[in-house]
């Protein structure tokens, strides 16, 4: 599709009346990496929502090419997937009238080849069932593919296959993660929500995390010279810290998985009644809006506690 794919004019969204960003001015075009940055609850997921047409504007205005088709992943999709079925059966009945080899190709693409892609997804990972769930979205080569925290689920080694797997892909990215190696490896350009709104930002990833941290972060004093046994217990020392924070970053990460994963359940009932826990399901729009509110501050905490453990070690590996 020619340039551009989507553009903003002034544009306002939100829920219920309520806008949760105003005055966006943003053009999306074709081969775009975008990586949507803020502090949680500020709206990168609205903004996402806004971009995949999920969500209209209240004001202002959107064009978008009338052929673009739009991949949106988000991370409840990956709990809806039908536990007694196998991904073959998943992708038959998305990929209907296609070839059988059509469907196992574009499984074999995602890692499903032979018996993968005949075993329950019960028994899958969770980063296989990850993979899966963006092999079903990417199955009609969108134009654009947006990935709302796509590595909540996945370990390390699918991390990076589906790392591979967005470097191949040849149409425009959207990201929204706190996946600091994969926003590395995937994102060309950074988008700043906050304030309200969303504006493109000139900074390295290195001054976002300063910018949520609220403060600058800092080397640790070289080390002088030392005999040997100095050296040793300076050695271990350093070893330990680099435990302490790793487990620290462990923790930081299921908590932010376990308040993202509770997050998306106020969401889907916020966007998707049908499907929302019955508890939800009888909580009012406002509710479930301050709910969403609450479990905001605590991700940023969660992610803030993250992103100093993640820096802390990186410090200690220079």
């Amino acid at each position: 599709l020619r340039p551009p794919l989507i553009t903003l004019d002034l544009a306002a969204v939100g829920y219920a009346d309520k806008p949760v960003l105003k005055r966006l001015n943003l053009r999306i075009d074709p081969d775009d990496r975008v990586a949507l940055l803020g502090r949680n609850g500020n709206g990168k997921t609205t903004l996402a929502r806004l971009l995949a047409a999920q969500l209209a504007p209240m004001e202002g205005a959107m064009n978008a090419s009338g052929k673009m088709r739009v991949g949106y992943f988000t991370q409840y999709q990956v709990e809806e997937l039908e536990r007694s079925e196998t991904p073959l059966q998943h992708m038959t009945v998305l990929m209907k009238g296609a070839s059988q080899s059509a469907v196992r190709g574009q499984l074999g693409r995602f890692g499903f080849s032979g018996q993968k892609a005949t075993t329950e997804v019960g028994k899958l990972s969770g980063g296989e069932r990850a993979r899966l769930a963006l092999a079903l979205i990417t199955r009609d080569a969108p134009h654009m593919l947006i990935l709302d925290e796509p590595t909540n689920h996945l370990d390390v080694d699918a991390r990076e296959a589906l790392i591979q797997a967005l470097n191949d892909y040849t149409g425009t990215v959207v990201l929204v993660s706190h996946d600091r190696h994969m926003l590395e490896m995937t994102a060309d350009r950074l988008v700043l929500v906050d304030q309200g709104t969303a504006k493109d930002f000139d900074g390295s990833l290195d001054d976002y995390i300063a910018f949520v941290l609220s403060k600058e972060g800092s080397a640790g004093p070289k080390l002088s010279k030392a005999d040997k046994k100095e050296a040793r217990r300076a050695a271990a020392e350093a070893r330990e810290k680099g435990t302490e924070l790793r487990k620290a970053a462990k923790e930081a990460e299921a908590e932010l998985a376990k308040l993202n994963e509770q997050r998306s359940a106020v969401e889907r009932a916020m966007f998707d009644p049908s499907t929302a826990d019955v508890a939800l399901a009888k909580l009012t729009m406002t509710d479930l809006m301050k709910r969403r509110a609450e479990l905001a501050d605590s991700i940023e905490v969660a992610e803030a506690a993250w992103l100093e453990a993640s820096e802390a070690i990186e410090g200690l590996a220079a």
